[in-house]
């Protein structure tokens, strides 16, 4: 799991500021003039985006509009001498400011606030940003692949692609960048990769790889050993919700004498098996899947099974609320480094939301809410 810190700092609204702006202090502004200095420095518009957008303003106009109706809360905090950037100054920093400095800023502040235990399922998967793409300069849609701890609702980082092809170089890019000690990362077909297990395995942290036909004489050989041991221990679970019950059935193998170049694989200990039955309450027609892994873990089903439900957290709970609750594939921003630093700072965003529990509301609400109450919107950057 991952630990969440707790801050030792005793004042709210001290907190609310310290919280994140020294580990982003270090952001180069990439902004020229001949005086040297700025009307609005950096740290006022990073300090006055974060706060925007985790109280539901999702473009560079909101932003502005939330900036002077809240202009004496944000004073609280940072002097904003000479008020508000307009939205044309928040869009034109955000398409220069440099996503890789920002993405590192971003991995040291989650460092900050999270501490690694054993057995926390880490998933790394990728997303377009939609909405990135600008035809009138030949530019492709962004795709972002993002490591997200399940268990805990943090995403620890990202790297940027230009298309999806290119994870297969994005991953062990992301992976070199994070602490994942003892933790057990899940990838989808994509990532199934000898470079990426030996580089989850020289990080000293565990994977379970989804195996399809991108690898198909892999495939072909772990269906193969399946068959040869019908009876094998497994796991299974049962779900009913969204008007249909599924039964999972998790097996999993570490007698790998029949599986041809398994030593190709570093670290590989077991294959592993799911079968999903889906029953539609409505109709009563049921569907069947079966899908197959390789793995560093040795075969405990119940485990494997556990992480390999786990790995879909990072569609539900991080791509598809980037999406619904923070517009993001909605949001036009394609000039330079827009899209990108934006999806930053929706995932600070994120985290910063998914921290506080004491409300028990969902994420849009307490958006909502911290827009509203000047005292909830403090807690929530100070959790």
């Amino acid at each position: 799991m991952i630990k969440v810190k707790k801050m030792a700092l005793s004042n709210p609204k001290y907190q609310a500021h310290e919280f994140f702006c020294p580990y982003f202090s270090s952001m180069k502004d990439p902004r020229r003039t001949n005086k040297g200095h700025h009307l609005y420095p950096l740290e006022e518009i990073l300090f006055l985006c974060i706060s925007a957008v985790v109280s539901g303003m999702d473009d560079w106009t909101s932003i502005n509009m939330f900036g002077h109706l809240k202009l004496s809360w944000l004073r609280q905090y940072l002097p904003y001498k000479h008020g508000i950037p307009s939205h044309d100054v928040l869009g034109k920093v955000f398409a220069v400011l440099d996503p890789v400095q920002f993405s590192a800023c971003f991995r040291d502040w989650v460092d900050s606030m999270a501490e690694f235990t054993g057995g926390e399922v880490i998933a790394i998967d990728g997303k377009t940003i939609c909405g990135s793409d600008d035809k009138a300069v030949g530019k492709s849609a962004l795709h972002v692949v993002s490591a997200y701890a399940s268990g805990s609702r943090l995403c620890l980082g990202q790297e940027a692609v230009a298309e999806k092809s290119n994870e297969i170089t994005a991953i062990p890019a992301l992976l070199k960048l994070l602490t994942v000690k003892d933790c057990i990362i899940t990838i989808d077909a994509m990532g199934c990769q000898k470079a990426i297990a030996g580089t989850i395995i020289e990080k000293e942290a565990d994977y379970i790889l989804m195996v399809k036909d991108n690898q198909q004489e892999l495939r072909e050989q772990v269906e193969k050993v399946f068959t040869m041991n019908p009876k094998v221990e497994a796991d299974i679970t049962i779900d009913a919700g969204h008007g249909r019950i599924e039964q999972r059935t998790c097996q999993a193998i570490d007698n790998l004498t029949f599986l041809d170049d398994k030593e190709d694989w570093p670290g590989l200990k077991s294959i592993a098996k799911v079968i999903s039955e889906r029953t539609d309450k409505r109709n009563g027609t049921t569907s069947r899947e079966t899908r197959y892994y390789i793995s560093s873990l040795s075969a405990k089903p119940k485990v494997i099974g556990q992480a390999i439900r786990s790995h879909w957290a990072i569609e539900n709970n991080l791509h598809w609320t980037l999406d619904m609750v923070f517009k993001e594939d909605y949001s036009l921003k394609k000039k330079g480094n827009s899209a990108l630093n934006y999806n930053i700072i929706a995932k600070m965003a994120l985290n910063i939301i998914e921290r506080e529990t004491e409300s028990k509301s969902s994420k849009p609400q307490k958006r909502k809410r911290a827009a509203l109450d000047d005292e909830f919107r403090s807690k929530l950057l100070a959790s």
